[in-house]
C-alpha cells in the first residue's frame, strides 16, 4: 500500500518529517507531494523537498492519506479541491485517512469525520466537522486516526505504523527508536 503525505506552505515541519520517517522506517511505500513547487516551506521557515508535485498523482494509487498541520499549512490543504478529493477517494474506498493538529479541520471539511472520535490542536474542535473531539494526544477510529499536535507526531506516526503493517512491526520499531514512554 503507498502512503501519501501531502505538504503545502506553512506546514509544521516536526510533524511532516516524524511521520515521513517512522513510516519509510516501517518499509511502508511513502510519498511526499507538494501543492505548489519545491522546497515546501514550513510553517517555521524551514524548506522540505518534496518527492513529487500532487498535480502529477492519482488518488487511486494511494491506500491513506496522512496531513500534517501547522498554520497556514492546514488552510493550504483545505483550500486545495485536489487535497479534498483525494482524501474522499481514499477514505470511499477504505483507505486511511489521517491528520494531525490543525489538519483534522480539513478531514471535517473532506466529510470523513462524521459520526467518528478525532482530536485536534486545542481551539480546532469546532473544525471538525461530524466528529467528537476527544482530547487524546492520538485517536484511532476505524480508518480515521488523529492526533493532537507535534509532541504527538511520533506516537500518532506509529498508530499508522500499527494501523499499516501491525502490532508486530509497529513494537519493533517502538522499541528500535526507543520511544519508552508508549
Amino acid at each position: 500500500m503507498k502512503i501519501l503525505v501531502p505538504l503545502a506552505e506553512g506546514f509544521e515541519e516536526i510533524e511532516a518529517v516524524a511521520i515521513i520517517d517512522v513510516l519509510r522506517r516501517a518499509g511502508l511505500s511513502t510519498t511526499s507531494a507538494s501543492l505548489a513547487g519545491n522546497p515546501v516551506r514550513g510553517s517555521h521557515a524551514i524548506p522540505v523537498t518534496a518527492d513529487e508535485p500532487l498535480d502529477g498523482l492519482q488518488p487511486g494509487d494511494f491506500g491513506a492519506i496522512v496531513l500534517p498541520g501547522g498554520m497556514p499549512g492546514s488552510d493550504n490543504l483545505k483550500k486545495s479541491d485536489t487535497v479534498i478529493s483525494f482524501i474522499q477517494s481514499i477514505h470511499r474506498r477504505g483507505g486511511i485517512t489521517a491528520a494531525l493538529c490543525a489538519a483534522p479541520m480539513v478531514l471535517g471539511h473532506a466529510g470523513v469525520l462524521a459520526g467518528k472520535k478525532a482530536t485536534c490542536f486545542p481551539g480546532f474542535e469546532g473544525m471538525m466537522t461530524g466528529a467528537t473531539p476527544t482530547g487524546a494526544p492520538v485517536e484511532v477510529d476505524g480508518t480515521v486516526i488523529t492526533a493532537r499536535g507535534p509532541g504527538c507526531a511520533i506516537p500518532f506516526a506509529l498508530a499508522l505504523v500499527e494501523a499499516l503493517a501491525g502490532k508486530t512491526i509497529m513494537k519493533e520499531l517502538r522499541s528500535a527508536m526507543q520511544v519508552y514512554w508508549l
